[in-house]
């Protein structure tokens, strides 16, 4: 018979060995997300918001952030620099997300995203993050080869190649790892559209439905820049979104060449 001393011994060292690793709860979630679809969406605007603020021009169920607008086809590329944050959960024990990212189109052109950006999630005390990229209607795949810790520094770049087809690429300046992905759709883009988002995304199964969103503290884009045909611009002149769910859950602003979405 084990001893009052051995038995807390082996107690202790069974809790321990139940604690998931960060690469355990990362396999978990590939594998749960193995049976959903990840998929950023078009803005969703709300036509009545319950709140009216005159610095900021429009209110959605899914995106908050910058987005510039063009009547034409502008924007050939967007990229942004952000310090990935440690996401916390507003209640319960359901897994809770956001997701960082730049964009091309998906606000006065909806058919078509080109996107990529990271996901960071948290279940608990638990943080886990994904780098992904989405040429939307398509849904988004996870990049391999790449990894991220809060605080580091990353920069996320979409490219236009042409209207069905373009570059995504996610450097992660602090590990010294750079991610990139060709990629083709028979949707078009329209390049009316340059943005930097934080989005409550969706996940499908039989239906698709808006992850519980996370306390994400606050995203900073600097370096923020969309490439046209005639050089660079910065999102100073953009149009401001905050997600309203019920609630207006963010803050946005603008300075130059920086975004700051923050959770409120």
């Amino acid at each position: 018979m084990l001893s009052a001393a051995l038995l807390v011994q082996a107690l202790l060292a069974t809790a321990a060995f139940a604690i998931p690793s960060g690469k355990e709860r990362m396999a978990a979630r590939r594998s749960r997300r193995s049976d959903v679809t990840r998929q950023s969406k078009p803005v969703n605007l709300i036509t009545n918001p319950q709140t009216t603020n005159v610095s900021h021009v429009e209110y959605s169920e899914n995106w908050a952030g910058a987005v510039l607008v063009a009547s034409t086809a502008t924007y050939k590329a967007v990229t942004g620099t952000f310090t990935v944050p440690t996401p916390k959960s507003t209640g319960g024990s359901s897994e809770q997300c956001a997701s960082a990212w730049v964009g091309i189109d998906g606000d006065t052109c909806d058919s078509a995203i080109l996107q990529t950006g990271i996901d960071f999630c948290v279940t608990g005390s638990s943080v886990s993050y994904d780098g992904w990229y989405e040429f939307y209607p398509d849904f988004a795949d996870d990049f391999s080869g790449i990894s991220f810790s809060a605080g580091d520094s990353v920069t996320v770049t979409a490219t236009v190649i042409s209207t069905t087809e373009g570059t995504l690429t996610i450097k992660n300046n602090s590990k010294g790892t750079t991610v990139s992905t060709t990629v083709s759709s028979s949707s078009k883009l329209c390049e009316y559209n340059a943005e930097w988002i934080v989005e409550d995304f969706e996940e499908c199964g039989s239906t698709c439905e808006l992850v519980p969103f996370a306390n994400f503290g606050t995203v900073e884009f600097t370096g923020a820049e969309a490439t046209t045909s005639s050089g660079t611009v910065t999102p100073a002149a953009a149009t401001l979104i905050d997600i309203e769910q019920n609630s207006v859950l963010t803050s946005v602003s603008v300075s130059g060449s920086s975004v700051t979405i923050s959770y409120v």
